[in-house]
């Protein structure tokens, strides 16, 4: 039965490959090279001529469905890595990064970046990442290569925070168990005691002041603080449960990011332990149905699923199985002062996500000052992208000895375009409605005529008239 499943699984994949034109010239020269084969001999394995497969490298000419169901057959690689390993994130990626007001003057338009993506892919994806260092933290040109946050990251993103096969183990489990609402942690729990002779144990706060999960292997116990509720539990009580019965599949994601860093690979093993215990909690076909059902409505979706609304938000970004996906949401969660803790773009390419900075524009700092309410606003970028966002603040359960409580904002959003399944998007006109204009940050945003501006933008020559007074006290220069 899991055999057919998977070949129902693969079959799907390979169709939805095979529906859209695909160009990923790069992929195919690096799987060649990998492979230790010439163009000739890779062209003569595939039933084509060295000439077209030399189109193919050089993205002037798209993969055949044909052509998709060889690869597949004939080299050990999954399809999807086709289009989701484009260097600097493809077109996309690089004029997201090319909108820097350091590169104004350049106007590199779409036929310069196909081109460079065809004829130097290894040069593109350097220039991402040289970018992306040089922009972390606020726009501090001197970055920190100890920081183990920016490469898990970087690998999260390549995989667009969706791993089919964890997802596919977590929902075959969930069927097993017959996981509901209702008895969730104590099936998990039952499980963990069954099958691998670990308990879970509720201690009071003063015995874990400043833990809420250990695992002690002398006593055979999960303790969990008492100051987690219960979604916080089953949460906790799946990620245990994730390090054993996925223990394999996990290893082995970890093992092929290829991090030079232990600390790196620690905390790329907590995400993806974190992602299974999601894909438990919220199977994904079941969820997907809910989502497309309520109309994405996230109270609804936090009471059927016994999760939180920042653990609802996360498994948002994560639905894009082939042929079942889901909106494309990204998400990020901030502190009062704009301090990004959590960021995922998903499937949904907002330059939200990668910002150095936040616009104060951006209701998302609003969410501080409502607690329990959701906040809602259509924004547009200065490319003109227009942005459905949904922002709550939100509180861990946990708080220090000490006594302090942290407060996040929780901001999703998605393209307005594909907005209006959403209950929450109703009464907004997503096409032709008003919009906030927004930048990312004032360093990064060159609109000239906004009164909240607080520093000048990068690369823009300051004009100083003693004689007039502009809006913001910070005139500049235009392209």
């Amino acid at each position: 039965m899991e055999s057919r499943r998977n070949d129902d699984r693969r079959g799907s994949d390979r169709q939805a490959m095979a529906d859209a034109k695909l160009f990923a010239g790069h992929r195919i020269k690096r799987l060649r090279r990998q492979a230790g084969l010439t163009q000739a001999a890779m062209a003569e394995m595939l039933d084509i001529s060295p000439s077209y497969l030399n189109l193919i490298e050089r993205n002037q000419r798209p993969l055949s469905a044909t052509l998709l169901i060889r690869l597949a057959d004939r080299f050990d690689f999954d399809m999807r890595s086709l289009s989701d390993d484009e260097p600097g994130g493809g077109e996309d990626g690089l004029r997201r990064r090319l909108a820097d007001p350091l590169f104004a003057d350049l106007d590199v338009d779409r036929n310069e970046l196909h081109e460079w993506l065809a004829a130097s892919p290894g040069g593109a994806e350097a220039f991402a990442r040289a970018f992306d260092r040089m922009t972390q933290g606020g726009g501090d040109a001197r970055p920190d290569a100890s920081d183990p946050v920016i490469p898990v990251r970087r690998e999260i993103e390549r995989w667009k925070n969706h791993y089919a096969d964890l997802d596919s183990q977590a929902e075959a489990l969930a069927d097993e168990l017959r996981l509901g609402a209702g008895d969730l942690y104590g099936a998990i729990a039952e499980r963990l005691r069954s099958k691998h002779q670990l308990t879970i144990r509720i201690l009071p706060a003063e015995v874990m002041p400043d833990r809420l999960r250990r695992l002690d292997l002398h006593a055979r116990q999960l303790q969990l603080s008492e100051m987690l509720d219960q979604a916080s539990r089953t949460f906790q009580a799946g990620f245990q449960l994730a390090q054993i019965e996925a223990k394999a599949e996990i290893e082995a994601l970890v093992a092929g990011a290829e991090f030079l860093d232990p600390v790196q690979a620690r905390f790329y093993h907590r995400h993806l332990s974190g992602y299974f215990a999601a894909a438990l909690m919220m199977p994904y076909r079941r969820f997907l149905r809910a989502c497309e059902g309520s109309g994405y409505d996230f109270e609804l979706l936090q009471r059927r699923f016994g999760a939180g609304f920042e653990q609802v938000a996360h498994r948002l970004t994560t639905l894009q199985r082939v042929g079942e996906r889901g909106l494309p949401f990204f998400m990020l969660r901030i502190d009062r002062t704009g301090m990004v803790s959590k960021r995922y773009a998903g499937a949904s390419g907002s330059p939200l996500v990668e910002s150095a900075g936040f616009c104060p524009l951006w209701h998302i700092h609003r969410a501080f000052d409502r607690p329990g309410e959701f906040t809602r606003q259509l924004v547009e970028l200065e490319d003109e992208s227009r942005w459905f966002t949904i922002s709550r603040m939100v509180h861990p359960v946990s708080r220090a000895p000490s006594g302090i409580r942290a407060e996040f904002a929780i901001g999703l959003g998605l393209a307005a375009a594909h907005a209006a399944p959403l209950i929450d998007a109703r009464g907004f006109d997503l096409a032709g409605g008003d919009t906030t204009p927004i930048g990312l940050g004032c360093r990064q945003c060159t609109r000239a005529d906004c009164p909240q501006r607080s520093a000048p933008p990068i690369g823009r020559a300051l004009i100083i008239n003693e004689r007039e007074r502009a809006i913001t006290p910070f005139a500049f220069a235009g392209d």
